[in-house]
């Protein structure tokens, strides 16, 4: 079970795979997702219940992850099937997670992508980045207008697809130890400017002062299901990324102290989106700009910042924020698109490896690349479920497969892909792993592993091992209940 020599690459510093691994776990998932999910889940409820998921159950699963990438040196799929076969059906479930969480990821990333054009074409000329249209209008003629959506989902792609194909020290490495300090500057403009808004103690408040209403009117188990779905997420977890960058790490890496600085990285920039976004929000909630509010959800960072910037802001300054805000929300998007496009090329690279070939990782990438953006073709064109009736290309999955019944999971193509991937393989292949790591192979696995490293000890192995033998099956058990109650409707919380 221990790692194999191969020329598949190899982290050339420590800091270098932190830089990747954090902009893996930090990118959509962190400036969209969370300020959005917070927003229509409570606020702090949210964050309190977000921050106990990840100290008892995100840290361990990124252990878990780490240690079996770097114990076999294979991608998702190669691990599970050399460390017990009979769980080899699990690394499918990551890689198919990855696969199809970038198809329609990619599709996002896209809209960024026109959001920062549109912003700094605005600066040069008024109307000729949105044509004059409100938020709300713009974001349903550009989702609605198929032909667009697919040509920015292709340009993102084919981004992602060129760093990849530079591997990991000269592609994904180089690229990420630029893009991460990058980030983190724009984002510390971005929140500068949010705070000093006139009213942004709303949004603020709206963050960290306690309120635990949300736990009576929104429910408990939904709180926690949206919780654990956005610390997945968001973490990149259960989705192939966190095993194939463990499988490039070397043995003088410390796991256990990299496996908690990922997430506390990660939820540090988690906090900052929320504070770059909620406090603007509040702000001119305040001011009483109109088509504004905290539980906007998913069109959060689509039509309410667009109206934050363009209408609350306005003017240069406004358009300048905005280009700032989308081109940071690129970049993150980038840089986690990176990672999930790698777990899919890791295993076909790893199959050429093992037959005495090369890597063959140029073709490789590009033809994964091309396989991904095909299958996100569905998401450019239903208008994110506008269906043909409201001006989209194509109907949605619930039209197309005659089962407009069931409930929202089936709305869109882009819900449809994460009901899968989010809403059932990954909270199931994190239950599988525990069960694998904690009862079948036992939890000394990891700690040889982590002790691989030399002169070093696991220092908290017992509350790593009641993690994981029982405190992540059962938490996670409860998530996949609660999502695939929420998907279908079944009602049972």
């Amino acid at each position: 079970m221990e790692k194999q020599t191969n020329n598949r690459g190899q982290w050339a510093s420590n800091i270098g795979f932190l830089m990747a691994a954090v902009g893996s776990a930090v990118g959509l998932g962190n400036i969209w997702g969370f300020p959005y999910k917070m927003g229509a889940n409570g606020g702090f409820a949210f964050l309190v219940v977000y921050m106990v998921l990840v100290a008892f159950a995100g840290i361990a699963i990124m252990l878990g992850e780490l240690a079996l990438g770097r114990k076999t040196g294979l991608g998702v799929i190669g691990a599970y099937q050399t460390l017990y076969k009979k769980f080899a059906w699990v690394g499918w479930l990551g890689f198919l997670s990855g696969f199809l969480i970038l198809s329609f990821y990619s599709v996002l990333g896209g809209y960024t992508l026109r959001y920062a054009f549109g912003f700094i074409m605005e600066i040069f000329s008024e109307g000729a980045g949105f044509g004059g249209m409100g938020s709300g209008e713009f974001f349903g003629a550009f989702t609605s207008s198929g032909g667009t959506s697919m040509l920015f989902h292709g340009i993102f792609m084919a981004i992602t697809v060129l760093i990849v194909m530079g591997g990991i020290e000269s592609g994904i490495e180089k690229f990420t130890k630029v893009a991460m300090p990058a980030l983190l500057i724009m984002l510390v403009v971005v929140i500068i400017r949010s705070l000093t808004l006139e009213g942004a103690s709303t949004g603020v408040a709206f963050m960290f002062a306690p309120n635990w209403e949300a736990f009576s009117e929104i429910g408990f188990m939904r709180v926690l299901k949206t919780a654990a779905g956005q610390m997945f997420f968001s973490l990149s977890l259960g989705m192939g990324c966190m095993i194939t960058y463990g499988s490039y790490l070397s043995k003088q890496e410390n796991l256990e102290k990299n496996a908690i600085i990922v997430p506390v990285v990660d939820s540090i920039f988690a906090l900052m989106a929320g504070l770059a976004v909620m406090p603007a929000v509040g702000a001119f909630m305040s001011q009483g700009v109109e088509g504004i509010s905290f539980g906007a959800g998913p069109g959060l960072l689509f039509v309410t910042l667009h109206q934050v910037f363009s209408v609350g802001m306005g003017g240069v300054i406004g358009n300048l924020f905005g280009f700032v805000f989308y081109f940071l929300v690129f970049i993150a998007a980038v840089t986690s698109a990176i990672s999930l496009l790698e777990v899919c090329t890791a295993y076909f690279v790893d199959k050429q490896v093992s037959q005495g070939k090369g890597s063959g990782r140029k073709k490789l990438t590009v033809i994964v690349g091309a396989m991904i953006f095909v299958v996100g073709i569905p998401v450019c064109l239903d208008g994110l479920g506008a269906g043909v009736a409201g001006g989209a290309m194509i109907d949605s999955p619930a039209v197309m497969f005659g089962m407009a019944e069931v409930r929202m999971a089936f709305d869109c193509w882009l819900d449809f892909y994460d009901m899968i991937a989010e809403g059932v393989f990954m909270p199931l292949g994190a239950i599988m792993m525990s069960i694998l790591i904690g009862w079948v192979l036992g939890t000394d696995v990891i700690k040889e592993e982590v002790e691989a490293t030399p002169n070093l000890l696991m220092k908290s192995y017992k509350f790593w091992d009641i993690c994981f033998k029982f405190i992540v099956p059962i938490a996670i058990t409860f998530v996949l209940i609660g999502q695939i109650d929420d998907f279908f409707g079944l009602r049972i919380f």
